[in-house]
């Protein structure tokens, strides 16, 4: 009986672990208001932002919460991001028909302020939209 008390025990451990560790969460103030930010939404984010039919100013986002902004003149800036999210991780969003949107925060390494706009997900065309402007298309593996 101990046995199998220290197993559950430890898999509970190691399970709690893997869960913490996947979502990682920032606070970030704006402001003077406190709020959170994660990378971590159930549809893959990360990638590069296009106008469409064109190939710049993009955007791309590493899955690290880093990433390079590139401005309507061309010129690049890296920047650290994430999703406003709760205390707890999980991410705010409204919901759309056939679609949610959430709230991108974004800062240039040579600044300390904080900046917003708007991630929109349009399940039907498989788009993720940034700053109104920019797409990416991504494929829906948890369809069932």
């Amino acid at each position: 009986m101990k046995i199998l008390k220290a197993f559950l025990f430890a898999l509970f451990f190691i399970a709690a672990q893997s869960y913490s560790q996947e979502i990682n969460i920032d606070k970030i103030v704006f402001k003077g208001r406190e709020r959170y930010i994660t990378t971590t939404i159930a549809y893959p984010i990360q990638g590069t932002f296009l106008p469409i039919g064109q190939k710049e100013p993009s955007t791309v986002l590493n899955p690290d919460g880093t990433g390079v902004i590139q401005d309507e003149d061309l010129s690049k800036k890296k920047i650290n991001w994430g999703i406003e999210c709760t205390e707890e991780g999980v991410p705010v969003f409204k919901e759309g028909f056939n679609s949610k949107s959430y709230t991108f925060w974004y800062r240039t390494n040579d600044s300390d302020e904080w900046n917003y706009t708007q991630l929109s997900i349009h399940f039907a065309k498989k788009k993720m939209f940034l700053m109104g402007e920019r797409v990416k298309s991504y494929e829906d593996f948890n369809v069932q």
